[in-house]
């Protein structure tokens, strides 16, 4: 049948990706192309453009987020978007949209680095055809349980147009997540005997404390009965969630294929394992465990008059156990594998298996508010009462204030491949990025995490960018920012900001030609050794070459200098006209 490929994608109800898609070859895109011109029209999940050269990427990207909510929500491992067909009689026009693989293939990189969980296209086929250049888009569906956004914003389609999703249907697709709580399945074989009695006791004193009204009565509760309370078994059933939180080490067999399991790593300033824990359930009192080989050692500061405390521990204990109970909580326990804590001298790595379901860090802090939707809701709850994880929002708002308070860099969230990882920084980063918080107390959290992406070379997004340049805190263009003068001026770093500042035009010029009229002549050595160290800190090699070829150029255009040399050796005299 032809196309068959395509129809698995556009009509045969493949739920998200589950059937393996493979990349096509040249007969099944071409088949696949013909299959999607004889559509009456656009669908849902099928987008035609005609694609000039210049295609806003801003546009793509939304596009793509629509494209993939709308293939999720349909029952559709992927969609298309189709580049060089004109949108009517889906005749070929022919594109010239990237002409340059290299520039086409770019495309994942920059669409991933503005999406949810960093997802990107599948495949990128380009088809150079008789009639015309097409490029054929297979986006993925949004992954279940997790709403695709770009820049922040999500989008889906109304028909053929572009519009953002509409509150139903993004709540629609995070629903997908929770529908089936794997957490709250009863296992049968167990029984209350497969729980740690230490664990169980760890239990009753950390509900009592969560709980200090019902204290009096737990204390008369047995063990059945504090279980039902605590919502960790059901009707004295055992479930999944008291494995994981109480079982016994040999109990995890109840769970199996799924782990439960906590996989501490220690590793030198080369990367070199030197020491590892592998802990198993009871998670309960796992943490702790956990938590007492990780050395929280004391960071020196710098002095800088009184700016800076003397010492501080590299990281706050709350810290340390809220990312850790975070990953129990939210690990996607059906991907059966282990949680990771990565101990370095100066970072702590944390890993677990599954999307991240509020689809970015940036909405958990800025709502500071629970999260509506939980993988586990079960075992959130349980471990709530147990007092391990806070669910009245927060925690990972407290986590970046901590850091805060350190001057230390914010966590950073990577939330690409299918995990979550939370890195969290023991030291000072960059000196001038800590004298900004220490002496700037009116930012707020979503500035400094604004500045944090400055300090740590990432992307910002327009409007980041836009909000930190009116506000004056940074100046230059992207990706090269550095810190504004207002923020230069008021801690001290007028230096700082000079070194990062260019010059006018006309200084580097005149420059030049007094250089020529000293020495008669100068080659390009000679006029990149001149200019070289004035040039702003913020450019690289490549882009102070391009600068310094620039000026030279410009003098030459007016007349002002001669190259008397050749192209491979150039030498710069003065104009007669000049003289």
């Amino acid at each position: 049948m032809p196309a068959q490929r395509a129809k698995e994608g556009i009509d045969a109800g493949v739920v998200n990706g589950q059937k393996e898609i493979k990349a096509m070859n040249q007969q099944e895109l071409e088949s696949t192309l013909q299959y999607l011109q004889n559509l009456p029209s656009e669908t849902e999940v099928v987008e035609f453009k005609e694609a000039k050269a210049n295609f806003d990427f801003n546009k793509l990207g939304k596009y793509f987020s629509a494209l993939s909510n709308e293939a999720n929500l349909k029952n559709r491992p992927f969609a298309w978007l189709v580049f060089g067909i004109e949108n009517k009689h889906h005749a070929i026009v022919g594109t010239q949209f990237r002409t340059s693989r290299k520039d086409l293939d770019s495309l994942k990189g920059e669409i991933a680095n503005k999406t949810t969980s960093r997802i990107t296209f599948m495949e990128i086929y380009e088809l150079p055809l008789t009639e015309g250049r097409v490029i054929m888009f297979q986006i993925p569906a949004a992954p279940k349980g997790v709403p695709l956004a770009f820049e922040g914003h999500y989008y889906g389609r109304d028909g053929e147009e572009l519009s953002p999703l509409n509150l139903e249907e993004i709540e629609r697709i995070r629903a997908q997540a929770i529908n089936n709580d794997w957490s709250a399945g009863i296992v049968k074989e167990a029984t209350i005997d497969d729980l740690d009695d230490e664990a169980i006791k760890v239990a009753r004193l950390n509900f009592k404390s969560k709980s200090p009204d019902k204290a009096a009565e737990v204390d008369n509760w047995d063990d059945i009965t504090f279980l039902n309370k605590a919502k960790i078994t059901i009707k004295g059933q055992i479930t999944r969630t008291a494995i994981i939180l109480l079982g016994r080490e040999e109990a995890e067999h109840f769970i199996s294929p799924a782990e439960a399991k906590i996989r501490w790593i220690l590793k030198d300033s080369k990367g070199v394992e030197k020491d590892y824990l592998i802990v198993s359930c009871p998670m309960l009192l796992a943490v702790d465990k956990i938590y007492t080989k990780i050395r929280n050692l004391k960071y020196r500061y710098i002095k800088d008059d009184t700016l800076f405390p003397d010492e501080v521990n590299q990281y706050e204990p709350y810290s340390i156990r809220e990312a850790l109970n975070n990953c129990i909580a939210h690990q996607d326990y059906t991907k059966y594998g282990r949680i990771n804590v990565i101990e370095m001298e100066d970072q702590l790595v944390f890993t677990n298996l599954g999307s991240f379901i509020p689809g970015s860090v940036e909405k958990v802090v800025r709502e500071d508010a629970p999260e509506e939707l939980y993988r586990n809701r079960f075992l959130v709850t349980a471990m709530f009462n147990l007092k391990m994880v806070d669910t009245v929002g927060g925690g990972i708002k407290k986590i970046f204030n901590y850091q805060r308070a350190r001057f230390f860099p914010m966590p950073d969230y990577d939330l690409s491949e299918g995990k979550v990882k939370v890195t969290i920084a023991g030291k000072v980063l960059d000196m001038e990025y800590a004298r900004i918080l220490a002496q700037n107390k009116d930012l707020t959290l979503e500035e400094i995490m604004m500045l944090d992406k400055v300090q740590k070379k990432h992307l910002l997004t327009d409007f980041e960018e836009k909000h930190l340049k009116t506000k004056k805190l940074i100046e230059g263009r992207r990706p090269n920012y550095y810190i504004g003068i207002k923020v230069a001026q008021e801690t001290g770093q007028k230096a700082a900001y000079s070194k990062n500042r260019a010059f006018d035009k006309d200084y580097y010029l005149d420059l030049i030609v007094k250089a020529i009229k000293e020495h008669k002549s100068v080659d390009r050595s000679d006029v990149d050794e001149l200019l070289w160290n004035k040039l702003p800190d913020w450019m690289n090699d490549r882009q102070k070459k391009s600068k310094i070829k620039n000026l030279l150029s410009e003098l030459r255009m007016k007349g002002t200098i001669n190259n008397a040399g050749n192209d491979a050796k150039p030498k710069w005299i003065i104009t007669k006209k000049v003289q």
